[in-house]
């Protein structure tokens, strides 16, 4: 996923809120061109290694307790939001991709590298089947079979470029499909 994170992050620029930081994986991945970092996180323990992960940051971050459904920023105060593998695992998915788009600027972006039900039938219903019994126990919370994508159009973002992939190699668990992109505000 690391090429991943720096693929999300290329380009980016301003201010940036970084939506469930967890550790701070994403935080050596921005480039010089981001002047600030907000980054929000709920889980107690995720924070405190996500202050460990500054010292190593590229940017200035600050650390903030909050979650996606209410996140602590004013309204249009950010160039971008980054969203990497956390809407998955959001109580309200709606809600959280339009807090998302209340706290982008109009023209800001929107990067996501997210969980997403896979367009392949059978995967989906393995998917949305593992969500309903014991995934999300066993995973923080995680939902595969979530459409996503859906839900951050329904928010009011355009998106721009996105690319479905599944990871290479073996994995534990249900199939996992992911969606990595681009989307702005109008």
């Amino acid at each position: 996923m690391r090429a991943r994170r720096e693929e999300a992050l290329a380009g980016l620029r301003g201010r940036v809120i970084d939506v469930g930081a967890g550790s701070g994986a994403t935080f050596c991945h921005y480039p010089e061109e981001v002047t600030e970092v907000l980054a929000v996180e709920p889980d107690a323990y995720l924070r405190g290694l996500a202050l460990e992960a500054v010292a190593d940051a590229t940017v200035p971050v600050t650390i903030a307790e909050g979650v996606a459904e209410a996140l602590p920023a004013d309204d249009e105060s950010f160039d971008a939001a980054v969203a990497h593998m956390m809407l998955c695992s959001v109580r309200d998915l709606d809600r959280a991709a339009a807090e998302l788009y209340r706290v982008v600027r109009p023209g800001g972006e929107l990067r996501f590298n997210e969980h997403v039900i896979s367009r392949k039938r059978v995967f989906g219903r393995l998917q949305r089947a593992a969500d309903a019994t014991i995934w999300p126990r066993v995973s923080g919370g995680c939902h595969l079979g979530r459409d996503t994508v859906a839900a951050i159009r329904r928010a009011g973002f355009v998106i721009d470029r996105i690319e479905h992939f599944r990871p290479a190699g073996l994995s534990l668990g249900p199939p996992k499909t992911f969606a990595i992109g681009i989307a702005h505000r109008p």
